[in-house]
């Protein structure tokens, strides 16, 4: 029997304890028929037989990210993206490009302008806006995300004028002569313009999740576990879906307001796509609304925020678990962290359910009893490893935490000790999209270095682990025969460059149940 697709003369990382490496892949359809060595593959070749030397490249299997917002991305992506503009000028051809592109009552939202950068040496105004687009509302942001600038149109709509008054925390800037806001907004300021803003029709929720879907793609991802968060995206997801539009394996997560609105069937092992209901116990450490046990270091009247009474939680945590559905707790302070296992356990006592694959999600501030309990219940722990970076370098998590509990922030090697499954994601747009940038993180983490994790486990949770979270593992995950072929083909060998290279290694090619989506 020939093979529909060949990849040779590669290094093949298959995750696949039993023959952990390779140099060859034959794929017949959707799956693989056949790893080994060149001359072991070489008679799968037939005349119809697309073959692909990948001239030593490495392949993986094909990556998961465990933790993304689709549709927020596709709505970032749609934004202008003003990080290389080096001059109001160029600022205003990007705005007239958009403008020519859509109605007059859409609103042109753009990103990552710095007037450092600018040949002009000083702050874009209304007025430039406005001579770029008159009839279309424009807001653009800042690179710091807390200033923007508006044209006269987004000011009018936002009922912004020179009698308007400053918010708290914020600042509406004037002109000195004329009273005249310049269109400069800073702080809370910012809000009064951002909320006068509709949310996205569905045909443009539905262009942007497209669009963010093929930047996934090329980023070497292969399936996604979805945060939604609206019934609008339930409905889009159906929609692509329906019209053949996905280019990976697509898995939801909703969250617990729309649970009674979707048709999940709660059949336990992802047989309707839908991977479980994401129940909110807290906030985050950034916004000081993680609940902790203790108040924060720098903040001694604070303790975070809880989201439900530890009543109402086991109420709803009993809903979703007797439902057949599976849990993704997000809980990210200790506390809230107690309490969702609390309602965990009280649940399966009530309602036994064998191999449920529970999940929390950050599971940010834990302690060695936390993670006993976490071991005890089976559960996974889903993680961000982007996001430990910026916790410790953007939040100043040991201010915010005091060293001890700094010390069990995200404990990745001590959790995968304990034989606790860790699942990876990025957390994008919030954090970049890449699993190259995340494993990387994950191995070089400078704060508590002995809770760094090899490349060999940094993979795994990318790859193994996150089939294991979608019921999966039998079909996903690692590159064996018979298995979906779902590949990522990259310029480097992440096992073998330096640890702070592996975020530079580049996606040559991303095949998905043995179809190529992406080739550079």
């Amino acid at each position: 029997m020939w093979a529909d697709l060949v990849l040779m003369d590669g290094n093949v990382l298959t995750m696949d304890l039993s023959q952990p490496s390779a140099e060859a892949i034959a794929v017949k359809k959707d799956r693989i028929a056949k790893v080994g060595t060149n001359k072991e593959i070489s008679p799968w070749i037939g005349k119809t037989t697309k073959v692909i030397n990948l001239q030593g490249r490495t392949v993986v299997p094909g990556l998961t990210d465990s933790h993304i917002h689709v549709g927020d991305f596709g709505k970032f992506l749609m934004w202008i993206d003003l990080k290389d503009a080096n001059s109001v000028e160029e600022m205003q051809r990007k705005i007239r490009e958009r403008a020519q592109k859509i109605s007059k009552e859409r609103w042109i939202i753009g990103s990552g302008w710095d007037q450092i950068r600018f040949a002009e040496k000083r702050y874009p105004n209304r007025r430039d806006l406005d001579e770029a687009s008159p009839d279309n509302p424009v807001i653009l942001y800042h690179q710091c995300g807390r200033v923007c600038v508006v044209n006269s149109k987004a000011l009018e709509l936002a009922g912004v004028t020179k009698e308007t008054k400053s918010p708290s925390g914020g600042k509406i800037e004037k002109d000195a002569e004329s009273g005249e806001p310049t269109g400069i907004l800073r702080e809370k300021a910012t809000d009064l313009v951002w909320k006068t803003i509709p949310e996205p029709s569905e045909e443009e929720v539905m262009e942007g999740a497209s669009l963010a879907c093929k930047k996934i793609v090329e980023a070497g991802v292969t399936s996604i576990h979805w945060i939604v968060a609206s019934l609008t995206e339930v409905q889009i997801i159906q929609r692509l879906c329906a019209e053949n539009k996905l280019p990976l394996h697509v898995y939801t997560i909703i969250p617990a307001n729309l649970l009674d609105q979707t048709n999940s069937s709660g059949s336990g092992d992802n047989t309707d796509r839908n991977l479980g209901v994401k129940v909110f116990v807290d906030g985050s450490l950034a916004a000081r609304t993680a609940a902790l046990r203790e108040p924060y270091s720098d903040d001694p009247e604070s303790k975070g925020q809880l989201l439900y009474s530890q009543q109402k939680l086991n109420t709803l945590v009993a809903k979703v678990h007797k439902a057949n559905l599976s849990l993704v707790m997000h809980a990210m302070g200790d506390q809230a962290i107690d309490m969702a296992l609390t309602a965990i356990e009280k649940a399966l006592m009530e309602a036994p359910r064998k191999n449920h694959r529970y999940r929390l999600e950050h599971a940010s501030v834990l302690n060695s009893k936390l993670i006993q309990r976490i071991k005890k219940l089976g559960m996974l722990v889903s993680v961000q490893p982007k996001c430990v970076i910026s916790e410790f370098l953007v939040w100043s998590a040991v201010d915010r935490l005091g060293s001890e509990r700094a010390r069990w922030l995200y404990p990745l090697k001590t959790l995968i000790k304990e034989g606790i499954r860790v699942v990876g994601g990025s957390d994008c747009p919030m954090e970049p999209l890449s699993p190259l940038q995340g494993i990387q993180a994950a191995v070089t983490r400078e704060f508590f270095p002995e809770e760094r994790i090899t490349v060999d486990e940094a993979l795994r949770i990318y790859t193994v682990n996150a089939a294991y979270a979608s019921f999966e593992e039998t079909v996903k995950g690692s590159i064996e025969e018979g298995k979906l072929a779902d590949l990522t083909v990259l310029s480097g060998d992440p096992t073998a460059v330096p640890p702070s290279k592996i975020g530079d290694i580049k996606v040559k090619m991303t095949i998905v149940g043995g179809k190529v989506v992406y080739q550079k």
